[in-house]
């Protein structure tokens, strides 16, 4: 069954810290800033899109920056987003975020099989998981 929506084209994303959000989407993800550098808001190429219409995580200045988002999983809004990420570079991006010190944790994907999955906590601490097709590696989800 196909409908009108052929993909999506945004997540946005309340941030306190704008330099710590850039840091971790641009630096540690590798996303690219595509917003002029005057711009208050940062829209990020996550991926090529369709159409001339890219894959995009924008971050947004919180109007009110003194304030603390919810770290408790069941009061936020948003549960968590995914990226989809080469096999190949998966335990390279996995350790790039050991090293800068932010936790990850792993996972098992309940529906998908022969994936696998970490997930680490944006600074304002959003849940990003990290996904990579890989069915022959021996820690791959083996049912789904």
């Amino acid at each position: 069954m196909s409908g009108p929506v052929a993909g999506l084209a945004e997540i946005v994303l309340w941030v306190r810290d704008m330099q710590a959000a850039l840091h971790f989407y641009s630096d540690l993800f590798g996303l690219e800033v595509i917003s002029p550098p005057e711009l208050p808001n940062k829209f990020l190429r996550a991926g090529p899109g369709a159409d001339g219409v890219p894959e995009m995580i924008v971050l947004i200045p919180h109007p009110d920056p003194t304030g603390s988002f919810p770290r408790e999983k069941p009061k936020r809004v948003l549960h968590h987003i995914a990226f989809r990420v080469t096999a190949s570079d998966y335990d390279d991006l996995q350790r790039m975020f050991v090293a800068a010190g932010i936790e990850v944790r792993g996972g098992v994907h309940p529906v998908l099989k022969g994936v696998r999955t970490f997930y680490v906590d944006d600074p304002d601490g959003n849940e990003c998981e990290c996904i990579a097709n890989d069915p022959s590696h021996p820690n791959s989800t083996k049912a789904g």
